[in-house]
């Protein structure tokens, strides 16, 4: 029987304590998985592991040399590219989406599955119909020449300048519906009431979204970027599919470069500093959410 306070209320320890108990087998693999194998990585990161992880610690000669790789400098420079355009691009086409589903208009449902559909599928199939769809032999180059415009040129995936703008277009395609639903079930939890006293007082529709609902969405904003900002750092299955990170390594990502030094370079120690760097990029992203989400929350 749970303990009570001198008021008779069960004290804070004991409040709700079979869901605490049945969370126990979650939170100690969440432990041992998460944090023990995160540990584990950083502290290999200062080893100069080969083929096999070893403890034979070489300070900090691994970051030295990640940060003085080409390759790994081009990689957040692409990184840095691909996740301005996917937060900016991604926001304003599912908010503006969003608005015009939360109109209520005739076949919404049908709109929403296929604005929805494309992220039912994979990186690895959206990468794949997107390097087709972008082939100048037969994709956009291909059809348009055909429709009389001799000379059109659309090959981004073959020009190492433009090649991360294809990827964020297939990006784009395949997560701004997964967006729309996110800023879609908050607009639907605005009170009507809202938007009667707008009309009533004479107020345009873009004027009450752009001075009263975004604010009032501002969790829902946050935790949408939490969510694409953490996907934005793991990219990787998409660049694969889509370019291989060519031409040459124009369009390497920080998560490819893990791979390859890992698993095809057989460096260990290399591939796990990359690793920590990225790792350290979630946290500086996840600790602010958290703290603003549940920090404020319990100020409030």
């Amino acid at each position: 029987m749970a303990k009570t306070s001198a008021s008779g209320r069960p004290s804070r320890l004991f409040r709700n304590l079979n869901a605490k108990i049945a969370a126990i087998p979650m939170i100690l693999t969440a432990c041992v998985v998460f944090v023990g194998f995160s540990a584990w990585t950083i502290l290999h990161s200062f080893t100069k592991s080969r083929l096999l992880p070893k403890l034979d610690f070489v300070g900090t000669a691994q970051y030295e040399r990640l940060w003085a790789s080409d390759k790994w400098l081009i990689s957040i420079q692409n990184l840095v590219l691909f996740g301005i355009c996917m937060l900016v691009f991604s926001f304003v086409i599912g908010f503006l989406l969003a608005c015009l589903l939360d109109q209520k208009i005739r076949f919404e449902g049908m709109f929403r599955t296929i604005l929805l559909y494309p992220f039912a599928l994979s990186f690895v199939v959206t990468g794949v119909i997107w390097q087709w769809i972008l082939n100048p032999d037969f994709g956009v180059q291909s059809i348009i020449r055909g429709m009389g415009w001799e000379s059109f040129t659309f090959d981004p995936l073959n020009n190492g300048r433009i090649v991360m703008f294809g990827v964020v277009i297939a990006a784009l395609w395949q997560g701004t519906g997964f967006v729309m639903v996110l800023l879609l079930a908050g607009l639907r939890g605005i009170d009507d009431e809202i938007w009667k006293a707008s009309r009533v007082d004479g107020i345009p529709a873009w004027k009450t979204y752009l001075l009263v609902i975004v604010p009032m969405l501002r969790p829902v904003f946050v935790t949408t970027l939490v969510i694409v900002t953490a996907g934005i750092v793991k990219v990787y299955d998409l660049v694969v599919a889509q370019t291989g990170g060519g031409p040459g390594i124009s369009s390497e990502v920080p998560a490819k470069y893990v791979y390859d030094q890992m698993f095809l370079n057989q460096n260990l120690g290399q591939g796990f500093a990359a690793s920590t760097m990225m790792l350290l990029t979630v946290a500086i992203i996840i600790i602010p959410w958290a703290y603003l989400e549940f920090g404020g929350r319990k100020r409030g």
